[in-house]
């Protein structure tokens, strides 16, 4: 059991080493093909992602990263494909911020109902691939890209000014939220922390004890392992999908909640979108787990912040793409290398074990 425990240690820590590794090699040689100097660069992007303002900005652009990165992998636990949380986020969003809008509550009241808003409108915009893919076999990946242009085109409608849109400073805007909706932030210097950090720590432990610790958790990995046999064993395929969609699209509810809540406090044309889709790559990237996630935002944080630096020391501002899609590249081909590394590991082990166990058979017959 020791030998075990030490063998599968080692082959945890040497997929993300060996990640990280050919992710510097790989990225070194596209900067020196470019004719510029990979050590110049790193060394900037430390120094400059090392900096207070630097540290509190990378902290506020990973909450929205992560929590996206949570919605998808409740999906993907379940093998399914939620490529739809761009737009379950945002016509979450822009559906919290006209409700949030028309009212004025005190903010214990109107802060968790503009929540609750966008999580009930991310769930059921979501829920319509799952019943989708229940009723009449529609692939999720399909119809989730669909409602996100359905999505769009419903937003579009809806911010007309004649609807629920404002005009201002060319753009369209919806009624912007009472001061009560304001979350709160941490005073850190020289730039506050939003406070929407501490529901996405709620979010990823709960992330973890849903699917980790309970029932529910271990028949929604059953059924992304094998739907057969999770059927064999009494549970419903069927409503497991629409059940891991329904929560898949509630966590994207909150993605767009940290800008409205904490620094636009309105929904309008300049809302942050793609959000979904960086998502999907800081899941690759953290395997799904709430830990490794949290590490991948915070990644994908400092890359951006740094390389808006790289672009003042002359570097093409491309190279944060690249860097991005790289480790993303590196990570997913080491994971799966030394999975079939253990997995060959254990067979050899195995076939050795069962050949000990017939030669000792085998003298224990020739000695009778």
């Amino acid at each position: 059991m020791k030998k075990f425990d030490k063998d599968r240690l080692a082959l945890g820590l040497a997929a993300p080493v060996l990640a990280v590794v050919a992710a510097l090699i790989v990225t070194s040689l596209v900067i020196l093909a470019a004719g510029d100097d990979p050590f110049h660069a790193f060394s900037v992007m430390a120094d400059y992602g090392s900096k207070s303002d630097s540290q509190v900005w990378i902290i506020n652009k990973a909450v929205p990263y992560y929590l996206s990165a949570l919605a998808v992998a409740i999906g993907f636990r379940m093998n399914l494909f939620n490529i739809g949380v761009d737009g379950q986020y945002r016509i979450a969003a822009f559906f919290a911020a006209v409700v949030g809008g028309a009212l004025t509550l005190p903010g214990f009241l109107q802060i968790p109902l503009v929540i609750l808003v966008a999580m009930l409108v991310g769930a059921l915009w979501a829920g319509i691939a799952g019943l989708l893919k229940t009723t009449r076999g529609v692939s999720e990946v399909i119809s989730t890209i669909m409602l996100n242009s359905i999505a769009a085109s419903v937003i579009g409608y809806f911010l007309a000014e004649a609807r629920f849109g404002e005009r201002e400073d060319n753009l369209l805007r919806t009624p912007t939220l009472p001061a009560s909706s304001h979350f709160f932030t941490l005073p850190t210097t020289p730039d506050p922390i939003e406070g929407f950090i501490v529901v996405a720590v709620l979010a990823g432990l709960g992330y973890w004890f849903l699917l980790g610790r309970t029932r529910f958790g271990f028949d929604l990995r059953a059924v992304g392992r094998s739907e057969s046999a999770a059927q064999a064993s009494g549970v419903s395929v069927k409503r497991m999908v629409v059940t891991s969609m329904l929560l898949s699209g509630a966590v994207a509810g909150l993605v767009g909640m940290p800008t409205l809540l904490g620094v636009s406090y309105n929904y309008g044309n300049d809302f942050p979108a793609g959000l979904g889709f960086t998502g999907i790559a800081i899941a690759l990237l953290g395997r799904n787990h709430p830990v490794g996630m949290a590490l991948g935002a915070l990644l994908w944080g400092f890359l951006e912040r740094t390389g808006s630096q790289l672009e003042f020391e002359g570097y093409a501002q491309e190279i944060v793409g690249v860097i991005q899609g790289v480790i993303v590249l590196c990570v997913v081909v080491a994971y799966e290398l030394v999975r079939r590394y253990g997995l060959k590991s254990q067979q050899r082990k195995v076939g050795a074990e069962l050949a000990a166990q017939a030669r000792r058979t085998e003298d224990a017959e020739v000695s009778a």
